[in-house]
Order: C-alpha cells, then structure tokens, then sequence
C-alpha cells in the first residue's frame, strides 16, 4: 500500500491531502521508507533528511486538520539535486573539497517551493559541479539506472531522475546546464523540462547575463511538472532574465484537452553524420506517428548546423575553467579524472575562441527562431541510444548499434545542447522502450518563452499512450 502510495503523482496527492484521505505524516513516512530501502541499490542520494522531514510533514498536517489555507504544494515531497543551495542541509555539488558546505539561504527556486508547502526529503546525486552527463564522483560512487543497475542513470541530474522514476519522490529538482536534466529524464522513463531563460530565476549563476544553465523541474507526469512551473516561476532580482516575466496558467494549459490540429511540428532525427539507433529511430518515427494522429502536420528539417557541441564547449568550459582552476589546484587528489581534464582542456580556449562562440550562440539562436517562424514546434530524440553502461568513461568511445564513436557528447546527445544555448523550452517525454527494456525519450521544443504551450501539447502526446502504467522493477 505504502509503495502504491509513492507512484501516486502529485497533482493526485495534492487532492488527496486537501480533502484528507492521505495524510502528510502518511506520505513522507511512506517515501523516507522508500528511499531507505532502495538507497543501498540506486545510491542517488547524498543527503536523505529523515528527522526534518517528519517534522515538517507532522506541521503540515496540522494546518490541514485546522484549516489553514494550504500551498499549492502542501505536504508534497520532493528532492533537490545537491548542486542547488538548500539552507541548513548539505549542499556539497557532488565534490569532496564540499563535503561538509551547508548553506545559509535557499536558492530561490528552492525556497519558492518551500513557501509554498513542499517537504524536502533529500539531495541528489550530482557529478562535481554538474559537470557530465553521467553521475558519479569521488564522494558517493555511482547512481544506478532505476530500470537497471548495470545502466548509467545519465547526468548530471542522474539522483534527481532516478528518485522519480522510482516512486521515492514524484517532485524533485534538478538543474540543465547542456541537458543535464533532459538526458537523465530520457534514460529513466520520466518528464524533464529545460524552461525557457527567466521563467525560473536562477540565483546561483555567476554570470547572469550569459548563464546557460538552468534550474529545472523533474517529474513523472506532465501536469505534475505544470505544477511545479507553477510553484517555481516568477521573477526575481537575483535573475536579470526573469524580471518582467509573467507567469502563466501552466497548470490550467498542461491538461490534455482538443487535438494538435493546425499546429506544424518540425522534425530531425539527428544532425549529419551522428546516428541514433535503430531502437531509437523506431520509437521517434511512433511517436511522429502519434503526433500526426492528433492532427499536427509534420514537415522534416534538415540538422545541417546544429552540431554545436565545439561552440557549447568552448562556452561552458571557459565558465568551469573560470570558477574551478584554484579548485582543482588545492584539491586534486580528491576530484575525478574526469573533472580534472575537462577544466584543462579549456586552457586552450582563448579569449577570442570565447567571444567567437558567443557570437555563434546568437546566429544559433536566429536559426531556432527562423524555423519556429516556419512551425510551431520542433520534435526530435532526447538521446540517441538508451542508458550507457555504468561504468562508461566520458572521455571513452561510445557504441551504437555495434559501432564506435569517439566522442560521447555529440554522438549521444547532440540535440540536447542547441537549446541551452538559445534558450528554448525543451522537454523530453516517455515514448517507448527499447529492446534492451530501458526508456527512450522524445524531445519537443517550443517558440521562445512559449513554456505553457509547450506543456499542452506534452499533455496531449503523453495521453495518446500509456507508458505510465510501467514502473522500474
């Protein structure tokens, strides 16, 4: 009964803790239990709040039994992926030298959840910094897929991904800096959603002005991530993107309602030369299918031009490089491998290489916006092969299909980055299962600061299947 009760999504439970038929002492009780139980396989917590927890689900319930007016997500569990400042609790970014770091002050994404009745029930697994799309680090070992634990659970917001899929929370919080919440929601079967820039402020990023990094929602269902938008958007004065930002009925757009006729989607496999697998190639063209079902035109693209990851590279790692180098020279013995060489690689990015890629992030963007002048979306594969093996090295060769490719990021996911960059809605959907029993995911993005819209037809598209019925074992 307890577990029936963690796969409940949370729009359901919220009704149910209003008109008190679960109680929030009930729910938190029941997913610590959960988390507990399966932490020793998945590991994809660093920090599970067991005693915090219990006493804020005990406070929450008292205000139901009151009368209180309730939060939109009262007695609603969730977890933050432990790059995100949580005040009081461990916020350690996946790294040795943080181990002990607690901050003073929530971030504010996290503190408008709060506010707004979530429990916070722990911190996921990050790699150091979210700076992979695998999660593993010196300091917790490695997160297990949640369909299976000889899988990567992807990254960097592999914890986050993993507690969802696996019924111990149905919110958490995650971040996408290149599509760290959208390659792990691919892998585990779960909705991740990279807004819009500004439509969550994000107050940690140093550079606010040309911050690609996200601060993101995690969850089972679409309207549970409308409701999270709901909780989590707005404007605020740490983020100079969000101020002026309304915030619109995401949870009132995100329902499956009428049909996709007179709305164009345009759709591309992969860009040249970077091939996705047959499992892959079969689940996007069944969910083309589904798409036209629903009265959408489809019109093919051509991905001539969206193989960005040098100009994302030479981005990002120059804000690593930036922020990590003393880092990395005071504590080396402690930091990956992997940590380690990607901040020395971009020692051979020089200022001129920066602001050149800077100038291609805008022609980028004038790209998106002249085919989302043509289509109202665009659909194309999260990833292009299921979950990599546990113990895959990012800096290793990757195989699809029985092939090998030198080169993770471009190969595995080369659709994902384009839309940090511009910052486009993008979301990745369950839309099917491979061979091999893992989940594959569907990427849809939408027109510039059209998020809600971009909810609706994830709606429509997650109704015409039943893919939530099937659970990790």
């Amino acid at each position: 009964m307890s577990n029936d009760l963690c796969f409940l999504s949370a729009t359901e439970l919220r009704e149910r803790i209003a008109d008190k038929t679960v109680s929030p002492v009930e729910l938190t009780s029941a997913v610590l239990e959960r988390a507990e139980a399966l932490q020793p396989r998945l590991n994809c917590f660093i920090t599970i709040c067991g005693d915090e927890a219990m006493a804020a689900a005990r406070e929450a319930e008292r205000k139901v039994m009151s009368g209180e007016p309730l939060g939109l997500l009262h007695g609603l569990p969730v977890t933050v992926k432990d790059i995100v400042n949580t005040a009081g609790v461990k916020t350690t970014f996946g790294a040795v030298p943080y181990k002990d770091n607690v901050p003073t002050e929530d971030a504010v994404a996290v503190a408008k959840l709060r506010s707004e009745g979530a429990i916070l029930i722990g911190k996921t697994t990050t790699p150091e910094f979210g700076s992979k799309c695998l999660t593993d680090s010196p300091l917790f070992g490695r997160t297990c897929n949640a369909w299976d634990a000889r899988r990567s659970s992807g990254g960097s917001s592999g914890g986050a991904a993993v507690a969802v899929a696996s019924g111990i929370a149905p919110l958490a919080i995650a971040t996408d800096g290149g599509g760290s919440t959208r390659i792990p929601a691919a892998c585990n079967g779960v909705v991740g959603l990279k807004q819009s820039n500004g439509v969550i402020a994000h107050s940690q990023a140093l550079d606010a002005f040309g911050n690609q990094t996200y601060v993101t929602p995690t969850t089972r269902t679409v309207a549970d991530t409308a409701l999270m938008m709901q909780a989590m958007a707005g404007e605020d004065a740490s983020d100079p993107w969000s101020i002026g930002m309304p915030v619109p009925d995401f949870i009132g757009t995100a329902v499956p309602r009428g049909d996709l006729r007179g709305q164009k989607i345009l759709f591309c496999a992969s860009p040249p030369g970077r091939p996705v697998s047959a499992d892959v190639a079969t689940a996007f063209k069944a969910s083309l299918d589904r798409l036209a079902s629903l009265g959408a035109e489809l019109e093919e693209f051509s991905g001539e031009g969206y193989d960005v990851e040098p100009i994302w590279r030479a981005i990002n790692h120059t804000v690593w490089r930036s922020r990590f180098s003393k880092l990395v020279a005071e504590h080396r013995e402690v930091l990956s491998e992997a940590f380690i060489k990607q901040i020395a690689l971009a020692s051979n990015v020089s200022g001129v290489d920066y602001q050149e890629a800077m100038f291609a992030r805008t022609t980028l963007f004038r790209r998106v916006q002249s085919l989302l002048a043509r289509g109202h979306l665009l659909a194309m594969p999260t990833i292009t092969r299921t979950a990599l093996p546990i113990d895959q090295d990012l800096f290793g060769t990757i195989d699809i299909d029985g092939q090998r490719f030198d080169s993770v990021r471009p190969h595995w996911f080369p659709w994902t980055m384009p839309f940090n960059m511009t910052g486009h809605p993008a979301i990745s959907l369950p839309c099917g299962f491979a061979r091999d029993g893992l989940p594959i995911g569907l990427q849809l993005v939408g027109r510039f600061r059209a998020d809600a819209e971009l909810l609706r037809v994830s709606a429509l598209f997650e109704a015409s299947a039943d893919l939530l019925a099937r659970r990790p074992d």
